[in-house]
């Protein structure tokens, strides 16, 4: 099925489903010499999997295995392959609604596409956020490449509902701290504001919508081909392939989209002895190319589409109105677990982009390349949750 790769010299590709026995990712263009290793992806799937406070309970510990391209700790130039098994699977609570479609799920338009016996309905299937944590797993490796030129992405939930953060994060080293936070917050107060939020919808057996933000520092000027495969371009597609993302914003192009030209304080100016934006209020991306400032962009995601409230479908065996309540395990807010897959799909579109332009070396890593990745990935490891 085409759809599953993504990428030009940096090339992912995911396989696997919900309930199926495992999901994984091919990452074809890894230069050799990368130190990789199975903590340094699992550092990044467990800021994703279930079964922590106040997410879906399936338990997952999504413990991945580098079965190709690693050879004494290093990338070989050759493509590497990492699964991660699915051990908590319960397929029961999709039998009772396999031809009961649920309304903002991609249920239906997977049965009109493949037909009633070509379509995996457990839990979504390919379609399923399971998947993303193959994605995850691409981006450990993504995320460890950008080290090499210092490039750090840190995404972080920029609100719940109608609870909003009101500061954004200033430095690499207080955005990072959100990986520390169960909700990916980087308020303590507002943490705290979600959390009775998610606990008052999931005892009601609704779900909600939230935002996620991301911050990408020390990104070069220039990246980006114009005109199809400018910058935005790609990380918009990236962004919105993700399940439950229904619209990309670019710096502060909402508000801007409601103002005049002459109402947008912004100017160039020099600072450093150095050609910069003043307000950056076009999320370090004009022209479709990067321009050396923050890239800051936000992802929105609709509430869960599995609730247990009743919900109004058809029948597709009697072509009858029905109502349905979903008895799987789902998340409360799925932006909350987005927050690593935002980051994961940022950091594999810069990668390919940055290899592009010749930033980073698409053969064999450098020796200086070699010591950026150890010291800024320590950083990543340094704001990591021990459990």
């Amino acid at each position: 099925m085409p759809g599953n790769s993504l990428g030009l010299l940096f090339r992912v590709t995911t396989f696997g489903e919900s309930h199926g026995p495992l999901v994984g990712v091919v990452i074809d263009g890894v230069p050799a010499g990368l130190p990789l290793s199975k903590d340094d992806v699992w550092l990044e799937l467990k800021l994703r999997r279930p079964g922590q406070y106040l997410t879906s309970p399936r338990r997952e510990s999504d413990e991945p295995d580098i079965v190709s391209g690693v050879f004494n700790g290093r990338t070989i130039g050759s493509p590497v392959t990492i699964i991660i098994r699915n051990r908590d699977v319960v397929s029961q609570y999709y039998e009772d609604i396999r031809f009961k479609p649920r309304p903002l799920h991609g249920d239906l338009p997977a049965y009109m596409k493949y037909g009633v016996d070509s379509w995996d309905y457990r839990g979504g299937g390919r379609l399923s956020a399971r998947e993303t944590a193959a994605r995850v797993a691409a981006g450990a490796v993504a995320k460890k490449l950008l080290c090499a030129r210092g490039v750090i992405v840190v995404s972080y939930l920029y609100s719940v509902g109608d609870v909003e953060l009101e500061r954004t994060p200033e430095t690499v080293d207080v955005a990072l701290r959100t990986r520390l936070s169960p909700v990916k917050c980087p308020d303590p107060d507002l943490e705290q504001r979600i959390l009775s939020l998610l606990r008052e919808v999931q005892e009601s057996g609704d779900s909600i919508g939230g935002v996620v933000e991301t911050l990408v520092f020390n990104v070069p000027p220039g990246l980006g081909d114009p005109v199809f495969d400018k910058l935005k371009a790609d990380l918009a597609k990236a962004i919105l392939s993700i399940p439950g993302c229904l619209a990309f914003e670019l710096g502060e192009g909402i508000r801007m989209s409601k103002m005049r030209g002459s109402e947008i304080d912004e100017a160039i100016i020099v600072r450093d002895g150095v050609l910069r934006w003043e307000k950056n209020v076009q999320g370090g991306i004009i022209g479709g190319l990067s321009t050396g400032e923050i890239i800051k962009f936000r992802a929105y995601f609709k509430p869960t589409s599995s609730i247990r409230k009743p919900i109004r479908t058809v029948d597709l065996e009697t072509y009858r109105e029905t109502t349905i309540t979903v008895k799987g395990r789902h998340d409360p807010c799925i932006a909350v677990r987005a927050v690593p897959v935002v980051e994961a799909m940022t950091a594999i579109i810069l990668v390919d982009h940055m290899m592009r332009a010749g930033y980073i070396s698409t053969d064999k890593l450098t020796l200086q390349e070699l010591k950026n990745i150890e010291t800024y990935w320590s950083l990543y490891r340094k704001y990591s949750p021990k459990s």
